[in-house]
């Protein structure tokens, strides 16, 4: 399942904002992809910006992690920023969506926790 956002503001604002709001709420900003500019320069490029910010909350990581070292290969969680019809987009999957993959219901609560920062970190940037 997709978390999505629109928002009329440009995609350079809401970068800055989810990194400003994801910092502000415990995660730190692992790396950011400038999609677009990576495929443009490669020779292969889109019509539109694209930008990926990966952000990790610490605590969770270490909590989930602790568990299930598999549970890695969908970490850190990731934010797509694109422009679709005028809007810039905000997207990402649902932790709780991505947990069912393994089959660690007791991490349940991790999930539904670590989901509910993203879309307050998500909402705040628009």
């Amino acid at each position: 399942m997709l978390i999505n956002y629109e928002t009329s503001k440009s995609l350079q604002e809401v970068r800055q904002a989810i990194e400003e709001k994801a910092k502000a709420k415990g995660f730190g900003v692992m790396s950011v992809h400038e999609v677009s500019n990576i495929l443009s320069n490669k020779g292969v490029p889109i019509s539109y910006q694209c930008v990926i910010v990966e952000v990790c909350s610490p605590r969770h990581a270490s909590q989930v992690l602790s568990t299930d070292p598999y549970i890695s290969t969908a970490m850190p969680c990731r934010i797509a920023l694109f422009e679709k019809e005028g809007k810039t987009v905000i997207s990402t999957m649902a932790p709780t969506a991505m947990l069912e993959m393994y089959n660690r219901p007791e991490l349940k609560d991790v999930a539904e926790e670590v989901e509910k920062l993203m879309k307050e970190i998500m909402e705040e940037a628009l």
